[in-house]
């Protein structure tokens, strides 16, 4: 059983800077993909990032260009540096691994963007 931890979570200015964590338990994680989804208050989990194992990213439309995700598999631990925030990135954010089409998710940690 896979557990994954969300951290890095907080309250900053539009413009302003977060780095998120996400931290597994388990022997998988280096063959696993991992990523990112947020949910905001009223609206759907919508996809944000996801790498592959061997560290291909890719990103949604409305963050690229502001946010770099990135993993240290020797710490079991992924990333998601989110520059550039706006409002609009207010959400719960939830990190997530995908082997053999099953997921494991995390409990999230909530980014507000606000002034």
């Amino acid at each position: 059983q896979v557990q994954l931890v969300e951290s890095g979570g907080g309250l900053v200015q539009p413009g302003g800077s977060l780095r998120l964590s996400c931290a597994a338990s388990g022997s998988i994680f280096n063959i696993a993909a991992m990523g990112w989804y947020r949910q905001a208050p009223g609206k759907e989990r919508e996809w944000v990032s996801s790498i592959t194992s061997n560290n291909w990213p890719n990103y949604a439309d409305s963050v690229k260009g502001r946010f770099t995700i990135s993993r240290d598999n020797a710490k079991n631990t992924g990333y998601l540096q989110m520059n550039s925030l706006k409002p609009e990135d207010t959400a719960v954010y939830y990190c997530y691994l995908y082997l053999a089409n099953k997921y494991s998710w995390g409990k999230g940690t909530q980014v507000t963007v606000s002034s």
